[in-house]
């Protein structure tokens, strides 16, 4: 059975993690996309945009890499119909445009030809953690609740866990999910979109 986790304490002047980096100045959505399609931006300098910041990528290893890998065969075979799964691809949020690992979003992808998935159409964001552990649970948890995305999975490969976050506020003044759930091995993870339990998975289906 899951246990009750308490998600990351919400401290409205705590300074996001990703601050430590090296960033530049802060960005619109639309500033960011006209830089991209310029060519200022290219994917070659894995970045990401987050709560205006242009942020450097955390690196990958062969465990996160193989973990896609198991993820996608997985995720990829319990999707229904009416869903499609991006796979590190861009999603477009109010402030943001991450790429997280997993997303389903509504439709297929001839859907996404000239435009990416706003919150409206994602159902999941997932994102494999390991040395980006902190940034996922904290400031990445923050900017899909701040955008209403109404599940977000980490695969915590560090607590080997699968940790489900569900009832995002919304744009609040502290944004944050209400309810998180940690999964271990033995388990099974409910897969929900919009509302509705379309999968259980196991646990160790999921983790490497």
């Amino acid at each position: 059975m899951p246990t009750m986790i308490a998600p990351p304490p919400v401290v409205p002047t705590a300074q996001p993690t990703f601050l430590a980096d090296a960033s530049i100045a802060r960005f619109t959505v639309k500033q960011y996309q006209r830089m991209i399609e310029c060519g200022a931006v290219t994917h070659a300098d894995k970045l990401e945009l987050l709560e205006g910041y242009l942020v450097r990528k955390m690196s990958r290893n062969p465990p996160h890499d193989g973990t896609i890998g198991v993820m996608d065969e997985t995720l990829r075979a319990a999707v229904p119909p009416g869903w499609y799964l991006r796979t590190q691809l861009t999603v477009v949020l109010p402030d943001s445009q991450p790429e997280p690992d997993f997303a389903i979003a509504r439709g297929r992808s001839r859907d996404y030809l000239t435009h990416h998935p706003t919150p409206a159409d994602v159902g999941l964001a997932v994102e494999v953690a390991d040395s980006s552990l902190l940034r996922d649970q904290q400031d990445k948890a923050r900017i899909y609740a701040r955008a209403g995305i109404p599940v977000y999975w980490i695969i915590n490969l560090v607590d080997r866990r699968i940790e489900v976050y569900t009832q995002p506020t919304g744009p609040t003044a502290a944004p944050a999910y209400a309810t998180a759930l940690a999964y271990q091995q033995g388990d099974t993870v409910p897969l929900v979109l919009a509302g509705n339990t379309v999968a259980t998975i196991p646990v160790a289906d999921l983790l490497p």
